[in-house]
């Protein structure tokens, strides 16, 4: 057994690795060192998840952002973004269609917007959590004060997604305006978790001025921080933005991430996400065969889902809509994987 091999035992068994045992694991994985950690994610997986794959219903709802991160294709000084904005009538009836479908949990996605307030989210997560009390509801709308996320909770958001994108002080500080720090984004994660919310976080693989150690800062603070979903997908560069020139991250190198962090984290909720499958065409599949088990089929209505161009081709069509789902259960259903009607509680939040 080669030392890498070892290492990986070692994280499964302790769920934790030295900063040295990371870079030996991480630096130019072999392919044997992969498929290695694959079967073992996998088998994590399956014994605690089973081959159930939860789906999230993902309503997209505004691309108007007040933030003006720099890989972010709907960033404020992006002037060639057609922006848009649901109702919240239209929302409502994305629910609607979304829960006729099958779907037990709605994500409600957006930028930093100013026209949906404080009052205007809880009164939106209220009247969902009115019509839908069986399902739950996540949040992903960025950076707020701890009182207006305390009130989204009451008000019936259980979950709230916020990537830190890299747990690199500095490396924060080349992706984002001065304006944006690094520390506020750290308060916004602890306040969500100190609430009570299933509290997802991630970051982006490859993108510029990523270092192998910023990536291993990331998983040791993934260890600190203990999270219930991690959200990591391949840097994919966005027209007009200050990094629409540079490569694109590298996706076998996110699988194997997936791989790693369904080993320190077993219980943990881990999508294969959208921009994995942008970068590949089997980019879902691949995520599930490497641990993860989350899928968000899109909601939000067509006319709008190239609007919300985070990067450049997004995957938008095809089993991608709420539309294909039993496309999506046939696609699944050729790896031994099943569709679980359900909420998909992290473990220990079962409803």
């Amino acid at each position: 057994m080669t030392d890498n091999k070892w290492i990986a035992d070692k994280l499964l068994a302790e769920r934790s690795l030295s900063m040295q045992e990371w870079r030996n694991l991480l630096e130019n994985p072999q392919e044997d060192i992969v498929e290695y950690v694959r079967l073992k994610a996998r088998k994590v997986t399956d014994r605690v998840f089973g081959r159930q794959v939860y789906v999230r219903g993902l309503i997209e709802f505004t691309n108007i952002c007040k933030k003006d991160c720099y890989y972010c294709g709907i960033r404020k000084s992006n002037n060639e973004v057609e922006r848009y904005r649901l109702t919240e009538e239209e929302i409502l009836i994305c629910c609607e269609e979304g829960y006729d479908a099958g779907f037990r949990t709605f994500v409600l996605q957006g930028g930093e917007d100013g026209y949906y307030t404080e009052d205007r989210l809880c009164g939106l997560v209220k009247e969902i959590h009115k019509t839908y009390p069986d399902c739950a509801i996540t949040l992903s709308v960025g950076e707020w004060e701890t009182e207006s996320y305390r009130k989204f909770y009451e008000a019936g958001a259980e979950r709230f997604l916020l990537r830190q994108e890299t747990a690199n002080e500095v490396h924060y500080g080349k992706l984002h305006p001065k304006m944006q720090t690094f520390s506020n984004r750290m308060r916004c994660l602890h306040d969500l978790k100190e609430i009570g919310y299933q509290t997802g976080c991630g970051f982006l693989v490859g993108s510029p001025y990523q270092s192998f150690d910023c990536i291993i800062e990331d998983l040791l603070f993934l260890e600190r921080f203990q999270p219930h979903m991690v959200g990591i997908g391949p840097f994919l560069p966005a027209k007009n933005t200050p990094f629409s020139e540079e490569q694109a991250g590298s996706s076998e190198m996110t699988l194997f991430l997936l791989s790693v962090i369904r080993l320190m984290l077993p219980t943990v909720l881990l999508p294969a996400t959208t921009a994995l499958g942008t970068a590949r065409a089997d980019g879902r599949i691949k995520g599930l065969l490497h641990g993860a088990n989350v899928i968000m089929p899109n909601l939000s209505p067509k006319r709008v889902r190239d609007k919300y161009a985070l990067y450049d081709n997004k995957v938008h069509s095809g089993t991608e809509a709420a539309e294909h789902l039993e496309a999506l259960r046939k696609e699944l259903a050729k790896e031994n994987f099943t569709v679980a009607i359900s909420r998909g509680d992290a473990p220990g939040f079962a409803k």
